[in-house]
């Protein structure tokens, strides 16, 4: 049976999120073994992380032709093919070449929020379009959660050459089962882009971010949220399992359970959140209300981390749905208001912004935390800000110039 179109979208671009995902979750999970084999300490395993970040951050600013030339499936493709090769240079003994390899995974990592975007919102019926982009982002946890229950289990049975190996096969297999939906999904893409690697390696190509996200009075505003909800994400993902393991006396194994608890509920909640959307008929307000209600969590979690373990978990899945469960709301409502042409442009802009965001938070976050001793009062200030951007947010969707 043929599925819709739809269907065919959603399958081939929720399967990458997921390998993808995954392959990248096993990068710092493989990280002491990773900074051994380079005779390196092991907290240098954040130097890959920001080359990574820089491939992402690269490929978000330039790939827009790459997305234009090839079309969407194909693009992912050849993201998860630089994936596979970066896992390999990775688990080299050069450190030359580990960060080379760091490089093209994050290159690779980085189509799946404009090219999943721009088939998701041709394919995609317009009354549940929401929920099947939350669908799709949904991917993303629930990849680091498999990451998490799978890795250690293949280095402890095959070694750790092995299980790089493993892993790169299973991202080339998915290489190769997406490729059933690729002439049906690419059928749509525009003209072919010659110049598209002059372009990707012209650093002219890094300005046109700020101008694409000017497109549409509402752009601005929906960016500003998502880098608030990034930099909240990467603090609370960077630090919650050392603030209750140094600050509040937990366990390694009990913070590694707070941390399931944050994954598993913000893998449900994207999904909630948009069918949510899609009900409203509005992802600003959701986002705005998210905003509120994630700050407001985090308040919450400060507040009662000496309590009840079960308290504690509560406050972890509630900090874990509303922190985390955004994104798949964020990405159908930019695609939503972006001018059809230029979808895959308008997301890659928005999320390079968020990415920055992402990378500057923890900074701010790690550097604030030195000068005061505590986790405490840079918590609170990630939840303040979070709780300012979801106020201004909502007075726009409510002033009387937004309604008229």
């Amino acid at each position: 049976m043929k599925l819709p179109l739809w269907g065919s979208a959603l399958s081939a671009t929720l399967l990458v999120q997921v390998v993808s995902s995954f392959a990248a979750a096993a990068i710092p999970l493989l990280g002491p073994i990773l900074t051994l084999r380079w005779g390196l300490a092991p907290e240098n395993i954040g130097y890959v992380s920001a080359v990574v970040s820089v491939g992402i951050c690269w490929f978000l600013a330039c790939g827009g032709p790459m997305l234009d030339h090839y079309g969407p499936i194909r693009t992912l493709q050849l993201g998860l093919i630089f994936v596979a090769a970066g896992l390999a240079l990775l688990s080299q003994p050069a450190i030359s070449l580990g960060l080379a390899g760091a490089l093209l995974v994050g290159l690779g990592l980085a189509p799946n929020t404009p090219a999943g975007s721009q088939v998701l919102m041709r394919a995609a019926p317009a009354e549940h379009r929401t929920l099947i982009f939350s669908i799709k982002q949904a991917g993303v946890p629930l990849g680091g959660a498999i990451a998490g229950i799978t890795v250690a289990p293949l280095v402890l049975a095959f070694g750790f050459v092995g299980a790089v190996s493993a892993l790169v096969a299973s991202v080339l297999a998915c290489v190769v089962l997406v490729q059933v939906f690729q002439p049906r999904l690419d059928a749509e893409k525009g003209p072919r882009n010659q110049g598209w690697a002059r372009l990707f390696l012209s650093p002219s190509s890094l300005t046109r971010a700020a101008r694409i996200i000017n497109a549409h009075p509402g752009l601005p505003m929906l960016t500003a949220i998502g880098v608030s909800f990034s930099i909240t994400q990467a603090c609370i993902t960077a630090f919650t399992a050392t603030y209750m393991v140094i600050q509040h006396g937990a366990s390694l194994a009990q913070a590694g359970l707070y941390m399931s608890v944050l994954l598993a509920t913000s893998t449900l909640a994207r999904i909630a959140f948009g069918w949510l959307a899609d009900r409203l008929g509005s992802g600003l307000l959701v986002l705005s209300v998210l905003a509120l209600a994630a700050g407001g969590a985090i308040l919450l979690l400060v507040w009662s981390a000496t309590a009840s373990p079960w308290l504690v978990y509560g406050c972890m899945a509630l900090v874990g749905a509303t922190s985390m469960g955004w994104n798949g709301v964020h990405m159908a409502e930019l695609a939503r208001v972006s001018p059809l042409a230029i979808i895959g442009d308008v997301t890659s802009s928005a999320s390079m912004f968020g990415f920055i965001g992402s990378i500057c938070g923890p900074l701010a976050f790690a550097m604030l935390a030195s000068k005061t001793g505590s986790f405490t009062w840079p918590f609170i200030l990630v939840a303040g800000q979070l709780i300012a951007f979801g106020a201004f947010a909502l007075a726009i969707k409510f002033s009387p110039r937004s309604r008229g």
